[in-house]
């Protein structure tokens, strides 16, 4: 089969397609042959050594298609089931892979599954955002940035259909256009404008509730001046980089601030916790309340290219690779 490898860290060229053997699975694993993986920043992460693997590796960690292998043990899944994935192990970038069933999850007939690889990460992502991290209530005031992201989208449309208000900041009028167009109240051109000065004269001075961050140190400081008193920071990515350093004194001097940094895999550590957050995900999108937007599409063999315009902002929505 055809699979990316790096041979070690570095910059796009680092990846290759290449050929090497279908994986058989063993016990509690199936194998998955895929009909298209998604393309996530912790990919560029893992690509990089910011989040180090040992060397050569694969890429990917999410993806969605067919059983067409079941190890011994597994009672989870049969051949033939539509399945989704999001947690690995890391080499989803690649034409079949091994996963763990507990890993992996069922996808309803309603939910292509070209849409279940573009949503698994960012949808989850999404949920335990807005449902765990932090409870976002009809009535709340939040701030989201890169809203017209594939997290940004998801997120956007499901705080909007549980009755929050939604502040967005984007990086274009085309972007501020498709923010709005998936729930945002507020849309911020956050190289024109001051962010945290919008956020106070759209919330009469009042700051939001929860600012949602993963940009990173290009916005950690706008993030932190937007907040209402005892508001909440949730940092999920790094898009422009690693925050700086924090003196717990400023939350005190903000207002009784929190931050936090959760990442999705402790909030799906287990195979019941993924389930749930699988489910929820599915229904909004089985009901209409979110709507998948997969605006880009690339080959296998155009990996490098799909890693140049994540990495450029050049994508909107989710990105899928068809192997």
């Amino acid at each position: 089969m055809r699979a990316v490898r790096i041979a070690g860290p570095g910059g796009r060229e680092v990846m290759e397609v290449v050929e090497v053997e279908t994986p058989e699975p063993g016990p509690g694993q199936v194998r998955v042959r895929h009909e298209a993986i998604g393309l996530n920043f912790i990919d560029v992460y893992h690509r990089t050594g910011l989040y180090p693997l040992p060397y050569p590796s694969g890429l990917g960690m999410e993806a969605a298609g067919i059983v067409e292998a079941v190890g011994e043990g597994v009672d989870r899944f049969r051949v033939g089931d539509r399945i989704a994935y999001a947690s690995g192990p890391i080499g989803a970038y690649a034409e079949a892979h091994v996963v763990n069933a507990a890993q992996a999850v069922h996808v309803p007939d309603s939910v292509p599954l070209k849409t279940a690889a573009a949503v698994m990460l960012k949808g989850m992502t999404s949920e335990y955002l807005v449902r765990r991290t932090f409870h976002v209530k009809q009535g709340d005031v939040i701030l989201l940035h890169a809203a017209a992201g594939g997290v940004g989208q998801i997120l956007s449309q499901w705080a909007k259909a549980i009755g929050a208000t939604v502040i967005g900041t984007v990086g274009s009028e085309a972007k501020a256009e498709l923010a709005r167009a998936n729930g945002c109240d507020h849309v911020i051109l956050y190289d024109r404008e001051d962010v945290a000065s919008r956020v106070k004269e759209i919330t009469n001075g009042a700051g939001v509730a929860v600012a949602y961050d993963s940009v990173g140190a290009a916005t950690f400081e706008s993030s932190l001046a937007s907040l209402a008193r005892r508001g909440i920071l949730v940092l999920f990515g790094n898009a422009s980089g690693p925050v700086p350093p924090l003196d717990p004194l400023r939350l005190s001097r903000g207002g009784s601030l929190y931050v936090t940094r959760p990442t999705l895999f402790d909030y799906i550590a287990t195979t019941e916790e993924l389930d749930d957050s699988a489910a929820a995900l599915f229904d909004m999108i089985g009901s209409g309340r979110i709507k998948i937007d997969i605006g880009q599409t690339f080959g296998l063999d155009e990996i490098q290219q799909a890693h140049e315009a994540l990495e450029g902002r050049g994508t909107t929505g989710s990105t899928v690779i068809i192997p």
